[in-house]
C-alpha cells in the first residue's frame, strides 16, 4: 500500500488543524451567533479539513488517495444516521401537526407535578431511551413533549433540555438495543452484559447524584401559577383536536420499538401513522398549512417543510412551529462536512499521533482510566462523531489494557463514559448538533445542565481513583 511506510506527524504538527477548527469555529460563532449552522460552522470545518490535507500531502508525501479513501469511508458510515436525521424531522413535523404531541403536554401537564418535573422527565427519558436504545428517538418523541410540558411550567429551556438529555443517554449508554452499547463491547471484545453490568458501577451513581440535583432544582424552583398553566392548555385545546385516541401513535412506536423493528422503520412508520391521524383529526389545522385547503399538501408540507401556526398563546406558537425534513438539512450538511474533517485526520496519521501522547501518562490505574478518558474525549472533538470516536478509542487502547493486565470490560466502560455521554455536548459534534436542532435548544445553553452527561467522565475516574472491582490480571512472564 501507498501509506504503508510514511512519515506521522509529530503531536505538535498534529495538533495545528486542531487549533485552527477551534479558531474558526470561535469567529463563527462570534460572528454569526446562532445562524453559525446555516453556513459559516460547514465552511470552517471544511478549510479545516482543507488544511490538514495540505500538510499531509505537502510535508509527509501521504497521497489524495489515502483522503479519499478515509473521507468515504467516514460518510458511508453516517449514512444511517442520515437517514434518520431526515426522518424524524417528518415524524416531528407530523406528530406536531397531528396532535399527538399537543395531547401528551395537554394530559403531562395534569399529571406531572412542577416540583418533580425536572426528575421526572430525566427518569421518563431514560425509561424510554432504555426501552428504545436510542437517544435521538427518544428526544424526537417524548422530549419534544416535555419541552413543551417545562416550558408551560415556567422551567427554563436549558434546564428542561438538559434532563430530556441526561435520561435520554442514561437509556442509549446501557440499552443492550443501542448501537453505541453494542459497538463499545464489540470493538474490546467484551461480551454485551458483561459490559452493561460493568458499566452500571459508574451509571448509576452518575444518575442518582443527577436525579438528587433534579429534584432540588425542581423543588426550589417558583412555577408558573396555575392560572398560567390553565391559559396554556386553554390555548391547545383551542388549537388542536386532543383526544385520547392520538395516544394511538405513541402506543404503536412503542410496540414496534419492543418487537425490536430496526428504527429507520420504527420511525417511518410512526410517521406515516402520524400523518394519517393528521387528515382524521386535524384536517383544518392541514388547509391552514397548505393554504389552498388541499388536506393532502399540508400533510406533505408538513412532512418535509416548515410550519407555523399562530395561537393565543406566544410561547404555544413557537412550540407547535416544526421544520420538517429540510429544516434538518443544515445539520446534514454539518456532519458531512464533519465526517471529512474526520477522515482527513485519520487518514493523516494526526489522530494517531494525538493519542500516542496519552499513553505515555498510563502508569498507575488512575492514569490508565483518565488517560483513556481524555483520549475520547479529544476524538469526540477532533472527529465529531461518537461511532468513530469509540471505535478509535477502542482500537488504540485495547493493546495496551491487555498489556497491562487490565480486563476488557473496563476499556469499554471508560470508552461510553468518556465517548457516549460527552457527544452531545460538542457543538459541532453529530450528537450536540442533532439534539440542539430536534430540541431548538443550543448546545451551549443546555450544556450546563446536563448532569449526568458531565458526571460520567469524572465518575469513571473516581471509580478508578478507589479501585472498585477493577481486576487486574497477573502478567504473564516473557518467554
Amino acid at each position: 500500500m501507498s501509506s504503508t511506510n510514511k512519515k506521522i506527524p509529530s503531536p505538535i504538527v498534529s495538533l495545528l488543524p486542531v487549533a485552527f477548527l477551534v479558531g474558526m469555529l470561535f469567529a463563527t460563532i462570534r460572528t454569526f451567533g446562532s445562524d453559525a449552522l446555516s453556513g459559516g460552522s460547514q465552511v470552517s470545518l471544511l478549510t479545516t479539513t482543507a488544511l490538514c490535507i495540505f500538510i499531509g500531502m505537502a510535508f509527509y508525501r501521504i497521497p489524495w488517495k489515502d483522503y479519499e479513501l478515509a473521507i468515504t469511508n467516514n460518510i458511508a458510515g453516517i449514512a444511517t444516521a442520515t437517514i434518520i436525521l431526515l426522518i424524524i424531522g417528518a415524524l416531528s413535523g407530523t406528530w406536531m401537526i397531528s396532535g399527538v404531541v399537543p395531547t401528551l403536554i395537554y394530559y403531562g401537564m395534569q399529571i406531572i407535578h412542577p416540583d418533580f418535573f425536572l426528575a421526572s422527565t430525566c427518569i421518563i427519558c431514560a425509561l424510554v431511551s432504555v426501552m428504545t436504545g436510542s437517544s435521538w428517538t427518544t428526544i424526537a418523541t417524548i422530549g419534544i413533549a416535555l419541552l413543551g410540558i417545562g416550558k408551560a411550567q415556567g422551567f427554563e429551556e436549558g434546564w428542561i433540555a438538559g434532563a430530556i438529555i441526561s435520561g435520554a443517554y442514561f437509556g442509549d449508554k446501557i440499552s443492550p438495543l443501542s448501537d453505541t452499547t453494542v459497538l463499545a463491547s464489540s470493538v474490546t471484545e467484551t461480551p454485551l452484559f458483561t459490559h452493561i453490568r460493568y458499566m452500571m458501577i459508574t451509571t448509576v451513581p452518575s444518575l442518582v447524584i443527577t436525579l438528587i440535583i433534579f429534584t432540588v432544582m425542581g423543588l426550589t424552583h417558583e412555577t408558573n401559577d396555575t392560572q398560567q398553566i390553565a391559559e396554556f392548555a386553554a390555548a391547545l385545546n383551542a388549537k388542536f383536536n386532543i383526544t385520547p385516541w392520538l395516544l394511538i401513535v405513541p402506543v404503536v412506536t412503542g410496540i414496534l420499538i419492543a418487537r425490536r423493528v430496526p428504527s429507520i422503520i420504527t420511525l417511518f412508520l410512526s410517521t406515516m401513522l402520524a400523518g394519517i391521524f393528521a387528515l382524521i383529526f386535524q384536517p383544518e389545522l392541514l388547509r391552514e398549512i397548505a393554504g389552498d385547503g388541499d388536506i393532502f399538501k399540508g400533510v406533505m408540507m408538513t412532512c418535509y417543510g416548515s410550519t407555523s401556526l399562530p395561537t393565543d398563546n406566544d410561547m404555544l406558537t413557537e412550540l407547535v412551529a416544526t421544520r420538517g425534513m429540510a429544516g434538518m438539512m443544515n445539520t446534514v450538511w454539518l456532519i458531512l462536512c464533519a465526517m471529512c474533517f474526520g477522515g482527513a485526520m485519520t487518514a493523516s496519521g494526526m489522530l494517531g499521533s494525538i493519542t500516542s501522547v496519552f499513553v505515555r501518562f498510563m502508569k498507575s490505574t488512575v492514569s490508565v482510566v483518565a488517560s483513556t478518558v481524555c483520549s475520547g474525549l479529544f476524538l469526540n472533538l477532533a472527529t465529531a462523531d461518537q461511532y468513530i470516536s469509540i471505535i478509535l478509542t477502542g482500537n488504540m487502547f485495547s493493546n495496551v489494557y491487555e498489556k497491562k493486565g487490565y480486563e476488557s470490560r473496563l476499556l469499554s466502560r471508560t470508552t461510553e463514559d468518556a465517548v457516549t455521554v460527552t457527544s452531545p455536548l460538542i457543538p459541532w459534534n453529530t450528537c450536540g448538533m442533532t439534539q440542539a436542532t430536534i430540541l431548538s435548544v443550543p448546545t451551549l445553553t443546555y450544556l450546563p445542565y446536563c448532569f449526568f452527561n458531565l458526571i460520567s467522565p469524572l465518575m469513571s475516574i473516581f471509580i478508578a481513583a478507589i479501585g472498585y472491582k477493577i481486576i487486574k490480571k497477573p502478567m504473564n512472564n516473557p518467554a
